[in-house]
């Protein structure tokens, strides 16, 4: 039987590749939702909250237990405990969502080959383990590597620009890793492919921006352990208002970690 093996390839442009990076996309946005609902659920203070709105909503609709009712009586103050539950999630949920169509609104995505053709230090890549997906990374050092902009679609008026370039900063606009495959730390491997292929494509880079996010740790983990450091706080999301902060990795820091080796 043939060993399996992983291995990391440029993104090709096909529509197999187009979906895939577009749905992962989405997915990453989405994932720390999950983490955000379970963190409030077991915050005292949320806790505190949702037992006394749904004890006034209960008192309101006069869903007390009543013993005539037999035992499904008892069940009656449910559907209030539900409504407010499905309240607070759409307190986390809003925030998340509106990222996820950010992302996938913004120019990058439109025309991914064309946009990360612009600069040879710009690429995606993706991390296979045998035929199976495991993860990508999608790293913008053209000269829009800063920008923000989100498009409504590919028919609007105004145009994205295209123009080819190299900027001194350079942005991992996505990074995601199957779950299964995050404890052997395959995350690692993918990251320090792309810095290795950023730096070394253009000597003009000379820092690597990214997003970390409490709700997502492992991301933040492995761009702590390659060197990056917190530059600032990008904003707050969620009921909780979680920090999402900006952190950068200087190419001088790259050079020193990649002679020293981290363990």
């Amino acid at each position: 039987m043939a060993e399996i093996e992983a291995r990391i390839r440029r993104y090709d442009d096909s529509e197999q590749d187009q979906k895939r990076v577009r749905f992962y996309v989405g997915k990453s946005e989405m994932e720390g939702l999950t983490a955000a609902n379970v963190k409030m659920y077991t915050n005292p203070l949320v806790l505190a909250v949702w037992i006394a709105l749904s004890s006034a909503f209960i008192q309101l609709m006069g869903w007390w237990p009543k013993q005539e009712h037999g035992v499904f009586g008892y069940f009656s103050p449910l559907p209030a405990f539900v409504c407010m539950s499905d309240r607070f999630f759409r307190l986390n949920r809003d925030d998340f969502m509106n990222a996820m169509n950010n992302a996938l609104r913004r120019r990058d995505l439109l025309k991914i080959g064309d946009y990360y053709a612009r600069s040879p230090s710009s690429g995606i890549f993706i991390l296979e383990y045998g035929d199976k997906f495991v993860g990508f990374i999608a790293v913008d050092a053209s000269p829009d590597s800063t920008s923000n902009e989100v498009v409504v679609s590919a028919d609007s008026k105004e145009k994205p620009s295209f123009t080819k370039g190299t900027s001194e900063v350079a942005t991992v606009r996505h990074f995601f890793v199957e779950e299964p495959y995050r404890a052997p730390n395959m995350q690692t491997d993918i990251l320090q492919f792309a810095l290795k292929h950023v730096f070394g494509s253009s000597p003009k880079v000379t820092t690597i921006r990214a997003v970390e996010s409490p709700l997502v740790p492992y991301i933040g983990k492995v761009l702590r352990q390659e060197g990056f450091k917190e530059e600032r706080v990008l904003d707050k999301m969620g009921v909780l208002r979680w920090k999402r902060r900006v952190v950068g990795l200087t190419r001088d820091n790259w050079v020193k970690g990649a002679a020293n080796p981290r363990s």
